[in-house]
């Protein structure tokens, strides 16, 4: 950046990585602020079949103790409530989400499932920042609570999606379903 923020500890962005060459060696978006903004993308012109008729009303909206990520409604008014999260780790061709420990993204999820209760509608969507995997599922060894609460939303009806991205050093863009849920 041309003028970075005092906060920061360093004047760079990491963007991608190129995975090793034992992991097919394809490029990684590392950083986390893209996924939310290609899915916003996505859902302003409406290219996420997985929402159908749900048009964006508003990012980053509050929900209980939350700040989600996305409200969409549809024609009738109801609501549905987006988190989207981002997704780089992949042991033998398994993405796994959290890479650390995080009871923000837990608590999301717990959120979700209070949105469902109710009565609107709730999904989360993890975006696969690479193209090595063939699925996506918690990273239960790595966080048993968030993958705990993953599982309490599935069975409670939140939508869990995946989405694969398409990177390449020239840049990322959203790109094709790939499976999603609780279970590794």
């Amino acid at each position: 950046p041309e003028r970075p923020s005092e906060s920061r500890k360093t004047s760079w962005t990491a963007m991608l990585v190129e995975a090793p060459k034992e992991d097919a060696g394809d490029w990684v978006s590392v950083n986390t602020t893209v996924p939310n903004r290609l899915v916003r993308k996505a859902l302003e012109v409406g290219a996420l079949d997985e929402f159908g008729d749900w048009r964006l009303e508003r990012p980053e909206v509050v929900f209980g103790g939350s700040r989600l990520d996305f409200l969409l409604t549809d024609a009738k008014g109801r609501k549905l409530y987006v988190e989207a999260k981002s997704v780089t780790l992949v042991e033998n061709g398994v993405a796994l989400f959290p890479d650390a420990v995080t009871a923000r993204g837990t608590r999301h999820v717990e959120e979700l499932i209070r949105a469902v209760e109710e009565g609107h509608e709730a999904a989360v969507l993890f975006v696969l920042q690479r193209s090595d995997a063939s699925r996506i599922v918690a990273a239960r060894t790595i966080d048993p609570r968030f993958s705990e609460a993953l599982a309490r939303a599935d069975r409670a009806g939140v939508r869990i999606i995946g989405r694969r991205c398409r990177v390449t050093w020239r840049g990322i863009e959203l790109g094709q379903p790939v499976p999603a849920g609780p279970g590794q």
